[in-house]
């Protein structure tokens, strides 16, 4: 998501290319995408020169959102998801109340963050001469 708020404003990028970059497998990048489409977080182009583009600002796009429209549980202890099978110990565990507590701040956070927040901090890494993670952010002018 950040490689393509750094590329926002230029063509669509290939989930070929990101894979490159990010190197991220290209199979699990397309399970990824079809996902981020379905949520509405990305757009497809299709055709010579297509690939992904945002589907809406990176402002307006949090960390949270997107862990959420990929289905990836953030829960600290596997008793907490929500396909875990019923904990014996639920009503007894003194300690769930923590892990709970600990969820909450998790996501809290997650959702505090933004793609653009990301991105601005690669490109700030970028221009004081540090080589971001998210190398497409090196040749991103504001």
């Amino acid at each position: 998501m950040v490689t393509l708020a750094c590329h926002s404003g230029d063509k669509p990028v290939t989930l070929k290319d990101i894979s490159v970059e990010e190197g991220i497998s290209l199979s699990y990048l397309e399970q990824l995408f079809v996902k981020l489409r379905k949520g509405r977080i990305v757009k497809s182009v299709r055709g010579p020169g297509g690939g992904y583009v945002m589907a809406k600002p990176a402002s307006s796009i949090s960390v949270g959102e997107v862990i959420a429209v990929v289905e990836e549980p953030l829960n600290p202890v596997a008793c907490l998801d929500d396909d875990a099978l019923k904990c014996a110990r639920a009503s007894s565990c003194i300690t769930q109340r923590v892990w709970k507590g600990l969820a909450e701040k998790i996501a809290e956070f997650l959702n505090s963050v933004t793609i653009e927040d990301l991105s601005r901090e690669a490109k700030a890494a970028a221009a004081s001469g540090l080589k971001p993670a998210v190398e497409s952010c090196i040749s991103v002018r504001d």
